[in-house]
């Protein structure tokens, strides 16, 4: 039994069941005992492995698809590129690369980074140490400026709550104890979360869906963001467009494990329901899209075969196996998708269509 589940328990004994969104919250950003601040865990030696990780490419085609539509916005002389979640800062650093082959992209840009944990903002501080950075929190506090958001792999991550449909009313679930050990249990009090309202038309009793409040909160600051100052985002995450049943899963050691083994030293995620990061963002949004067709229509092949053609022989097979795993349908080209927010007078960004 880890510290952290210890504490847990004690908490329940104490006050009662919690959400899972609180225990989501504990596992991941506990001060002292949670996944994100005790190790790293990004990489092959970590738990899991991110695109930027898997290779420059990703964030390289990333960077130009943001500098082209800050062309198309006629190249404001400020705007802001916020990334959200940015693990060791691997992606903002080859978009930044990436777009510094463009004219005035570099020298237009201020560059701002939302991370909870004081582990990885270290690591970033690190690794874009000649840049000069901003750290903010998820309240998103922003100069009035066009704003591009790129998040990847961060709305997985955010805490959700479970509720179950019973006849004619919603009942979350929760996490209590069974024999003294961390166990699922249904509320005895019906829920009244008014995003439940509209899933009675396509849920049916035992149905269970998942709600981020905090991902609705931040797709909504998003968006008046976009809307009121120009800017997009890509959403680049695995997930659907519509939720429904449990997709809370743990991963240790990139290998999947059960959600209440170790608390604190695995990770947590939910598939997100991009429907609700789009409409909830109240702008304009492209159609959800495989990240293999998105990386294509972007010229990711071209970008694999110009490395493979200046790169030396034992380098190749690694360009080739990171394409593949990008882009390919059995490898993550169907598994993650990406949606683009950008406001209603704005077409969508290069590689989506509204």
């Amino acid at each position: 039994m880890t510290k952290l589940e210890e504490l847990i328990i004690k908490r329940i004994q104490e006050t009662g069941p919690i959400s899972i969104s609180t225990f989501m919250r504990e596992c991941l950003l506990h001060p002292k005992y949670g996944f994100y601040t005790q190790r790293d865990v990004l990489g092959s030696d970590g738990d899991f492995i991110t695109s930027p990780e898997i290779s420059q490419m990703f964030g390289e085609i990333l960077g130009l698809c943001l500098a082209q539509y800050w062309i198309d916005l006629n190249r404001p002389d400020r705007f802001a590129l916020v990334e959200l979640g940015p693990g060791n800062g691997t992606l903002m650093l080859d978009i930044l690369r990436a777009g510094s082959s463009v004219n005035g992209f570099i020298d237009a840009c201020k560059i701002y980074l939302v991370e909870a944990s004081s582990k990885l903002k270290r690591q970033q501080q690190k690794k874009l140490s000649q840049f000069n950075v901003n750290w903010i929190t998820d309240d998103l506090l922003l100069p009035k400026i066009p704003t591009f958001f790129i998040a990847n792999e961060f709305f997985d991550a955010l805490p959700v709550k479970q509720y179950q449909r019973k006849n004619d009313l919603w009942y979350e679930i929760q996490v209590g104890l069974k024999n003294a050990q961390l166990s699922l249990s249904m509320s005895q009090l019906p829920s009244n979360h008014p995003e439940l309202e509209t899933r009675f038309k396509d849920c049916v009793t035992g149905d269970l869906v998942e709600i981020s409040d905090d991902a609705l909160r931040i797709s909504n600051l998003i968006g008046q963001i976009i809307n009121n100052e120009g800017g997009c985002a890509l959403i680049i995450d695995y997930g659907d467009w519509h939720s429904l049943g449990s997709t809370l899963q743990a991963v240790k050691s990139h290998k999947f494990a059960k959600i209440f083994d170790r608390p604190g030293e695995v990770d947590l995620t939910c598939h997100v329901d991009f429907e609700a990061l789009a409409r909830n963002s109240g702008c304009a949004y492209s159609r959800l899209t495989a990240q293999g067709v998105f990386l294509e229509r972007l010229g990711i092949s071209d970008r694999a075969n110009l490395l493979l053609k200046n790169s030396r022989p034992e380098y190749k097979h690694s360009i080739l196996s990171a394409h593949r795993r990008l882009t390919h349908p059995d490898e993550m080209g169907t598994l993650f998708k990406v949606l683009g927010l950008f406001s209603k007078d704005q077409n969508s960004p290069a590689g989506l269509i509204k």
